[in-house]
């Protein structure tokens, strides 16, 4: 994994220790934590360092590659975004979460492409695929934004909360990218 992407707005680096309080107080978010499968609410003590703890495994077996999305000019963390290799496949999951006081305002869509540039040109995968929850379909337009397209529907394949959910899914071949 490279130390560093750089995007107009973000530079995208590995996640380090320091930057526990962030992810605790970023995710601890419940509406942030409702859009996303797997992320807990309550958000406890410790769980945001062995998070990131995971993380100097994926650089070595190449799985996940994650990046910690800061504000180039603060550094200010404002979110993540990477990818769960399937290396056998040449193909990988993108996921992402963004703070809610950066919603709307472009950071996955920026970020995301980056990753996806990186995956392809870099790693050699073929495909990237993405879902969401059907009943957030800002997630779906970032993934629109980024050349994806809407493969199919899956009803009430996963659970969250106890509530059965619908997922979107999406897919991007390396040809159909746009760099």
């Amino acid at each position: 994994m490279p130390s560093t992407l750089d995007t107009p707005r973000f530079r995208l680096r590995p996640f380090v220790p320091a930057d526990a309080a962030d992810v605790t107080r970023i995710v601890g978010d419940r509406e942030l934590a409702s859009g996303t499968l797997n992320i807990p609410h309550p958000y406890e003590p410790g769980m945001a360092e062995a998070w990131i703890a995971t993380h100097a495994d994926g650089v070595h077996r190449q799985s996940p590659v994650v990046f910690a999305v800061t504000e180039r000019e603060s550094g200010a963390l404002v979110g993540a975004v990477g990818l769960m290799l399937e290396p056998a496949h040449h193909r990988a999951e993108l996921g992402y979460w963004v703070a809610r006081d950066a919603w709307g305002r472009g950071v996955c869509t920026e970020a995301a492409r980056a990753v996806i540039r990186y995956g392809f040109n870099v790693l050699g995968l073929e495909r990237i695929h993405a879902h969401h929850f059907s009943r957030n379909p800002s997630s779906g337009r970032v993934m629109q934004k980024l050349g994806m397209q809407h493969e199919g529907t899956l009803r009430a394949h996963v659970v969250k909360w106890e509530r059965r959910e619908d997922i979107e899914c999406y897919g991007i071949l390396r040809e159909e990218f746009a760099t």
